[in-house]
Parts: C-alpha cells; structure tokens; sequence
C-alpha cells in the first residue's frame, strides 16, 4: 500500500485539478433545456464534429489562451452552447479545452472549457475581467477555420449565422462574447423550430 500511495495522490490531484467545477458542477445529461429548446446533448449528426484529443494543449495556445494546470477561481461563469446543422442538432464533445498527455490522460485545462454533452460551457478564469469568445472555443474544438479535415463540421465560419438569447448576431459569428447564462445558437442552413432563445441552467451553475 506504501508504494501505491503517492501514486494515488498524484492521480487525485490531477482529476481533481482538471475534472470538474465544484459540487454544483452538473453531470452529463443533468442541464435540462427550456421546453423551446433542445439540447445538445442527445444530438446528431456526430461524423467530423469528435473531439481529437491529440493536439488539445495546441489548440488552446492558438485560441490565444494558456495551458492551466487548474480551474481559475477568480471568475466562474458559464454559457450554453447550441449546434444545428439543417435543423438538426450536433453534439457539443466532453473536454473542450482540456489536453492530453500520450496515454490519453488530462494534463491541462483552458479557462474555457466543457466537461459533458449538455453544451454547458465553463469559464473558470485566473483573473478577472478577460472576455471569451465562441471563435476561441471553436477553436479549442478544432472546427470551423480551425479545422484537420475537411467537411462542414470544418467549413468556414462564415457560412455559419448565430443566435444569442433570441437575438441574431451580426458580425462574425466568431467574434460573439461569451456572458453568464447566454444561450448560444450556431446555426448552418435551415433553422430548427422551434429556435432555442434560453437554457434552464442546474441549480448553482
């Protein structure tokens, strides 16, 4: 048991320090939609929209955000985050700015992140008053402009409209900033109906 120990601990503290928020933290399947909205988290089409663990540290750099070894306490808020293509609904992937070491295994976390498919996005900063944007979590994502293949999961975001409380954006829909309880709609073709205009965050999120 003495030589399984530090071990132990060690692995404590990673999963503590990379797995999730607090107690109030919800579990995959546990955010509940309004009844207008749908959720991502039973969502289709899957195909060009996984999560490649493989470059995650790398993809954090380039949304211009560092590798933390820990959540950030000083600011803690959270968005949701919405995907349809044609009216379908995609699924928002687990460990959204997270990396991975070789074995597959959490090493480092964004400030911004997701840790299940309920599309619930977490801010959990270092420092107070920095703005996130859904281009750097797409970006963490590895899809649209920040793409390995091809496909519409990685086609411009251009071609891409969003919609945030209800209300379409103009601009580029990267350029949208994330806030406390926003409900994010990226839409590409055909719009669901109906169209998702809030989310019903879990108690203490």
């Amino acid at each position: 048991m003495k030589k399984l120990l530090p071990r132990s601990v060690a692995l404590g503290a990673v999963v503590l320090a990379v797995a999730g928020c607090s107690a109030a933290t919800p579990g995959p399947g546990t955010a509940v939609p309004t009844p207008s909205a749908s959720s991502s988290a039973a969502a289709a089409p899957t195909t060009g929209w996984e999560l490649n663990t493989k470059g995650g540290a790398e993809r954090i750099k380039a949304a211009g955000l560092p590798v933390l070894n820990m959540e950030g306490a000083a600011e803690h808020f959270h968005a949701h985050l919405d995907v349809f293509v044609d009216g379908r609904p995609v699924a928002v992937p687990a460990n959204i700015g997270f990396s991975f070491s070789a074995t597959g295994q959490p090493d480092g976390i964004s400030a911004l992140h997701t840790h299940d498919e309920s599309g619930i996005i977490h801010i959990e900063a270092p420092v107070v008053g920095d703005t996130y944007t859904l281009g750097q979590l797409l970006t963490e994502w590895g899809v649209l402009d920040g793409a390995e293949k091809p496909g519409t999961a990685h086609s411009g975001a251009s071609d891409w409209s969003v919609v945030v409380n209800g209300a379409k954006q103009d601009g580029p829909v990267r350029d949208v900033v994330l806030k406390a309880h926003d409900e994010v709609v990226l839409l590409h073709g055909t719009a669901p109906d109906p169209l998702p205009t809030a989310f019903n965050f879990p108690a203490g999120v």
